[in-house]
């Protein structure tokens, strides 16, 4: 073949490798890997395989590879993302359940340390227990675990200092329990969580509800209430203060990516979530799991999450579990 031929094929080939758009294998995001913090079937897990198949669909990005990082509740995922400096093709899913886990693991790290995209959502949590629970309201279960508080064991999808620990410490100490009297299990995500539920092994389970639809629909789980200041639609639950108890606690999930980024990748990167924001599935997949819309970005998203590592600590000292 003549040397010009092979010349013009291989610029021809190099040509065609060069994309012009996010959605192509060229330019802009189309290496992206999203990690998730916990194990398969958990909120986190769930939040962002539904945001990556809405991106992909969407050609907002090209195609991006999930992937589960498991250990401490979010803090080994975390350190991982601390040692990726500089790295512009990757973002984690996270939320309060990482900001807890940091200071009850002892870690170094800061979720506010990192590169902060957007938060997504806010979601409720509730207090779940398997379908042939003798607890048929909220009053029941507070009325045992109140006359025993070391017998009651509750479960929850998040390490301690996780919204699934933090919320039933708060309920405890809402209705006069020693938070320290609590019988805690964490459980690596929610998919640990439900099967923990199911099988009885623990008295009753709190968790956001989103993960749990197809079940509390089948029956399979019900939800003694929830935590916001609403009732979940669709669910036949009352908030914790129609049922009593003077406490409002709201779980949420955003999105970083590693320290040391340009300006430029961050932006590209903000772009993209802020078109996913805007795409009729997203809102579609908010209904759907009972999410509430709380997108944040830029300086904003990034004194929420200096305003949380606060939080976190000071709650934690005051219930005297760091």
């Amino acid at each position: 073949m003549p040397r010009r031929l092979i010349a013009a094929l291989a610029l021809l080939l190099l040509v065609a490798s060069c994309g012009v758009t996010r959605g192509d294998e060229g330019e802009g995001l189309h290496r992206l890997r999203m990690m998730v913090p916990n194990s398969p079937g958990g909120g986190y897990d769930l939040t962002a395989r539904t945001a990556v198949k809405i991106m992909e669909d969407e050609d907002i990005t090209g195609r991006v590879e999930v992937f589960n990082v498991i250990g401490a509740g979010g803090t080994v995922a975390m350190a991982r993302l601390m040692n990726e400096t500089g790295n512009e093709d990757l973002m984690m899913m996270m939320g309060l359940g990482v900001v807890g886990a940091v200071y009850t693991n002892g870690s170094a790290a800061r979720v506010s340390d990192a590169t902060p995209l957007a938060k997504m959502i806010e979601e409720q949590e509730g207090i779940l227990v398997p379908a042939d629970s003798p607890f048929r309201t909220v009053g029941d279960l507070v009325a045992a675990w109140s006359a025993n508080p070391g017998s009651i064991t509750v479960g929850g999808g998040s390490s301690p200092g996780g919204p699934d620990h933090l919320f039933p410490m708060e309920v405890a100490q809402t209705v006069g329990i020693d938070p320290t009297a609590v019988n805690y299990i964490s459980y690596d995500g929610g998919g640990d969580l439900l099967t923990a539920l199911l099988g009885n092994k623990i008295a009753a389970g709190t968790s956001g509800l989103g993960e749990y639809v197809d079940q509390i629909e089948s029956g399979q789980v019900r939800v003694l209430a929830v935590s916001g200041s609403e009732r979940v639609p669709g669910v036949d639950a009352p908030t914790l203060r129609e049922a009593g108890i003077d406490l409002e606690f709201t779980n949420w999930r955003g999105i970083l990516a590693p320290p040391g980024l340009s300006e430029e990748v961050r932006a590209e990167m903000v772009e993209a979530l802020t078109d996913l924001h805007g795409t009729d599935a997203w809102k579609e997949a908010l209904v759907s799991n009972g999410w509430t819309d709380a997108f944040e970005t830029g300086p904003a998203f990034e004194t929420f999450l200096q305003e949380q590592d606060r939080r976190v600590e000071s709650t934690l000292t005051e219930l005297g579990l760091v």
